[in-house]
């Protein structure tokens, strides 16, 4: 499991923010994943896909370190 939860509580915290029309918690959650998963993966190989964005975009199922430890 490591540290790949936090990407869980991210999302969790950002459907909470979508819910309760918190827009910039929801934007600043987003950045937050962004980053998460760009420090996370580089330890890992692999983490959960990032949440949707608000443009219906939901990534590719996945992410994975390539070679310069940064998500690809």
């Amino acid at each position: 499991m490591g540290n790949t939860w936090i990407i869980d509580v991210i999302a969790d915290l950002k459907t909470f923010a979508d819910q309760n029309d918190l827009p910039l918690l929801s934007q600043q959650l987003s950045e937050t994943a962004k980053i998460a998963v760009a420090e996370i993966a580089p330890t890992v190989g692999k983490v959960p896909a990032l949440p949707p964005r608000e443009d219906g975009y939901v990534g590719n199922g996945g992410w994975t370190a390539g070679g310069s430890g940064q998500p690809q």
